[in-house]
């Protein structure tokens, strides 16, 4: 499963990259103000830096203005996607953006149906907003199942985009679903990585190299201080 970073903050972005758990990366406007900086500023700036597909959201609402902002962000850079919302006027403009050869992220998807109508129309991506639904009582990562159904019963190439996600819990169930992407805030790819045996068998291995004569300090050369001996006069 690959995983998109769900941010518009660069700091994230290079820290998710020297981790090599960036896949690509989402944003939308909520996000982008945030940073406190043009919208074009941060938009250049994560295409430069992110080397796979980028999200960049439309804010018309209608067919004509969604085009006309679409193929503008398209210019941008290749590794651009448009993120259109799962309207009527937004499954409009993907099916013309689509074949154009621009990629689009239908998002704001909250039924198996409506992720149907975005790959008839030509979806490279569907977002499923799994936390939004458990928001509202329903069990948000089943939508994802469904889908994965449905496009199989039918070779859709629309990948599976989990998005809205709120815990590791999320990530997980995706991945056991067969999702193909999954966009994540950084602070949930940071919480994957966490867990307490882990943390208390690193404090245990760590007291028990204290026992052993030289330990790693012997390997490298160091000193008890943790520094290299200076070499002995000839």
């Amino acid at each position: 499963m690959k995983f998109f970073l769900d941010t518009a903050l660069i700091s994230e972005i290079r820290d998710a990259l020297d981790l090599g758990m960036l896949d690509g990366v989402t944003t939308n406007p909520s996000l982008v103000a945030k940073t406190g900086k043009p919208f074009l500023e941060v938009a250049d700036e994560i295409l430069a830096t992110v080397p796979g597909p980028v999200s960049l959201e439309v804010t018309a609402t209608d067919t004509a203005g969604m085009l006309r902002e679409g193929r503008e962000l398209r210019k941008r850079g290749k590794n651009v996607v448009v993120k259109l919302p799962l309207t009527k006027d937004g499954l409009k403009a993907c099916k013309v953006l689509s074949g154009e050869g621009t990629p689009c992220n239908v998002t704001l998807c909250f039924s198996a149906t409506q992720a149907l109508l975005a790959a008839k129309a030509g979806a490279a991506y569907i977002s499923p907003f799994v936390g939004r639904l458990d928001d509202r009582g329903h069990e948000g990562m089943e939508i994802v199942g469904e889908i994965k159904q449905i496009y199989e019963n039918y070779g859709f190439k629309t990948e599976i985009l989990v998005a809205s996600v709120r815990h590791t819990l999320h990530v997980r169930d995706a991945a056991m679903l067969g999702a193909d992407v999954a966009t994540i805030p950084f602070k949930v790819l940071e919480d994957l990585m966490k867990h307490p045996l882990t943390d208390s068998g690193l404090e245990t291995f760590l007291k028990d190299w204290q026992k052993v004569p030289g330990g790693m300090a012997a390997i490298l050369g160091l000193d008890g201080a943790g520094k290299t001996p200076a070499k002995a006069a000839r």
